[in-house]
This record gives C-alpha cells, structure tokens and sequence, in this order.
C-alpha cells in the first residue's frame, strides 16, 4: 500500500469524538459517573498524544548512545581478538602446533558471544523504552475498559418486565425503558473509544509486543460490547 492510500488514526478526531459524547452524557445523565469515565478518557487520550511527541527526543537520545556503544563494543573485541592472536603466533609468524590454535578459537568464541549480547541489548534499548511507557497506557486503557463494563453490569433490561419480581438482594432499577436503552447504547460507543485510543498507541508502533495488546484490548472491549447489545435486544419493545 502506498502512502497516499494510508490515512493514519489520529489523535484530534478521536479526542473529538469522546468530547461530544461526554456531553451527550452528561446532557442526559448528568449525575451518573459514566461521563467521569468518558473524561478520563479524554485525559488519556491527551497522554498519548503529547506523550508520543515527548518521548521521541528520549528516543534519539537513547539510539545515539546505544549506536555508539556498540560501535565500542565492536571495536573493542576487534583489538581484542586481534592481540590474542599476536600472542598465539610463534616470533617465526606460524602456529607451531594444531593445540596453538585452540585457545585463540576459544577466546574468538567467548568475544564474539558476549559482544553480540552486548550488541543485542544495546540495539533494543530504545524499543524497550517506548515499549514500557505504551504498554502502561494500555493497561490503564484496558482498566477503563472494564470500568465501562461496571457500569452497565447492573442494568437488567428483565426488571422492566411486567412479570418481574424483585428480591431483597436486587439492584433498584431507577431507570425507563427508553433510558436503559440510551445508557447502554452509550457504554458501548465508550468501549468503541477505548479501543480507538489502544489504537492511536500502536499507530507508530511496531513492536510485537505493543501490537498483540492492542489487539487483546479491542477483543476485551468487543466482548464487552456484544454482551451490551444482547441485552439491548432483550429489552421490552417500546410503549
């Protein structure tokens, strides 16, 4: 796919679109904690995007240290597989015997293994520095998730139902039948959101990692929401 075929997620519509549903919200249900919800929301949506600008002059700086590091690193186990095999060659320049050349091969080995760990690990220093600050915004994203899921857990489309009967342990229903159907309608845009905004953390992302909680998030929030529009369509029809 070329470029011009790509339009990217971005942080503005989506922090957009979570406002004006807070005020839908708000606007209908204006005591009930669901819209506190949509504006933490909005707050991480903030935090990932001025995040993502934020932790780029870490990056470089982190990419630059660790490249020359490891140009270090290199260079170092050159000079020293180098004199090592200075010392294994006899003054007449060659190897007087096969066992001269068996310390050099074991030296050669051990420099070369712990030069491409070292290398190895230099080089994923940058990566694993995005990778942590991303993956605590998805685990507060995934948090959110399940707070939407709180709310709508007590909603039981059964007690508008003329044949039900409450108990002494039922949740009091102070809810119509029009409303419960809005307020569900509305937990399930939420979850839509969040897993917008899991989203807007990978847009720059391509770490595995990042990529597969992403994924797990917007699987979560989709359950969630399948369950919410199941009960949805158990709702009496309207009077």
């Amino acid at each position: 796919m070329t470029r011009d075929l790509h339009e990217p997620l971005e942080a503005g519509p989506v922090r957009d679109t979570v406002r004006h549903l807070q005020e839908r919200i708000t606007a209908r249900f204006p005591e009930r904690g669901l819209r506190k919800v949509a504006g933490d929301l909005l707050i991480l949506i903030d935090e990932v995007e001025t995040g993502a600008g934020a932790i780029q002059g870490r990056l470089r700086l982190a990419r630059v240290v660790s490249r020359v590091a490891m140009g270090l690193i290199v260079g170092a186990t050159l000079v020293a597989l180098a004199l090592a095999a200075r010392d294994a060659i006899r003054v007449d320049g060659r190897f007087t015997s096969s066992l001269d050349v068996l310390p050099l091969v074991e030296t050669t080995i051990n420099d070369l293994v712990f030069a491409g760990i070292a290398v190895f690990f230099l080089w994923t220093v940058p990566e694993r520095l995005q990778r942590g600050r991303t993956l605590a915004l998805l685990h507060q994203l995934r948090s959110t998730a399940h707070i939407v899921d709180m709310h709508q857990l007590t909603k039981d489309p059964e007690q508008l139902r003329p044949s039900y009967t409450s108990t002494s342990a039922s949740v009091p229903l102070d809810m119509e039948r029009d409303e419960m159907e809005r307020y569900l309608d509305y937990c399930s845009e939420l979850l839509s959101l969040v897993a917008k905004t899991a989203a807007l953390c990978a847009e720059e992302s391509r770490d595995a990692v990042v990529l597969d909680t992403v994924n797990s998030i917007e699987e979560l929030t989709t359950g969630m929401s399948r369950k919410i529009w199941q009960k949805i369509s158990t709702l009496p029809p309207a009077a």
